[in-house]
């Protein structure tokens, strides 16, 4: 088999590599702009555009073959009063975001899409994330060093953010962008294939 990243993040590549799954990374050029407002079904969406994507590309390069196995991700931060946070657009945007998240408990929600063939499945994870009381000190100093700035919600649960969360319920490999249980849930239950 032959597994494909549709992903240019690097937190995925080396989630995949520590599994010991080889792969080969394809970037998706996919449109990630939509105006759905729930973020299960936006995850999943596009995760498909970005699997199908690649599938595409590689159609395009007869680079597919029957072996070739797609997987793509999105994940998102849903603030306790709703609000899909995606990655910051500047330093305000990141600011606000960490507001929103201070002493409180957010979701984080990845999707998953498998293409193999003509056959697509789409699946995605919810992860509670607790954080303790931020000052406006802390949250400044941490915008500032730039980790939150390419992250959903403006934190990396696996960087210095680390620090300031409380607690968490679910999969920790889904709040850093790729809920592994249920990609191998998914790989296993509906195309009799395993990571591992």
């Amino acid at each position: 088999m032959k597994f494909i990243l549709a992903s240019a993040s690097p937190r995925r590549r080396e989630i995949l590599g520590h599994l010991g799954l080889e792969f080969t990374v394809v970037c998706a050029d996919a449109d990630e702009t939509s105006d759905e407002r729930d973020g299960a079904r936006l995850v999943e969406l596009l995760a498909r555009r970005k699997a199908s994507a690649v599938q595409n590309a590689l159609r395009e390069t007869q680079a597919l073959t029957n072996d070739t196995l797609i997987i793509a991700a999105d994940t998102v931060v849903v603030s306790p009063d709703g609000e899909i946070l995606g990655k910051p657009r500047d330093r305000a945007d990141a600011l606000r975001m960490l507001r929103l998240l201070s002493d409180r408990t957010h979701c984080v929600i990845s999707g998953i899409c498998v293409i193999r063939d003509d056959k697509t499945v789409t699946a995605h994870e919810v992860t509670e994330v607790t954080f303790a009381p931020l000052s406006e000190e802390i949250m400044e100093k941490y915008v500032d060093s730039g980790e939150p700035m390419d992250k959903a919600g403006a934190y990396g649960i696996q960087d210095t953010a680390s620090l300031w969360i409380s607690g968490i319920r679910g999969d920790y490999f889904n709040v850093v962008g790729l809920p592994v249980y249920r990609l191998e849930t998914t790989l296993r239950e509906q195309f009799g294939l395993s990571i591992w």
